[in-house]
């Protein structure tokens, strides 16, 4: 056996392929969920804080700055992103459940 059908072998086997593709596809769907973030959720919020600037909402307790905007945006990131893979996951197991 060569070197190339054993990589190729190992490729197969460990399904190296797919991770690979579900990585960027990943990555691609970060930078979705950010822009929705940002472009569609945050500009709501951004109604609601007195400057009207969420990013930059501090709360202020003596010395010591909370940047509270930019937590908010991440821990929607977050919540969105949690949510979809959740949801995809909930597809994929159903889907192998019918076979």
């Amino acid at each position: 056996m060569s070197f190339v059908d054993e990589f190729m072998a190992f490729l197969n086997k460990h399904k190296v392929v797919g991770l690979a593709i579900a990585f960027i596809m990943g990555a691609a769907a970060t930078d979705l969920v950010k822009a929705i973030v940002n472009d569609l959720v945050m500009p709501v919020i951004g109604v609601l804080t007195p400057s009207g600037d969420w990013q930059a909402a501090v709360f202020q307790l003596g010395p010591v700055k909370f940047m509270a905007g930019h937590f908010v945006g991440a821990l929607l990131n977050f919540v969105v992103i949690a949510l979809v893979v959740f949801l995809l996951v909930k597809f994929a197991v159903k889907e192998e459940e019918k076979k």
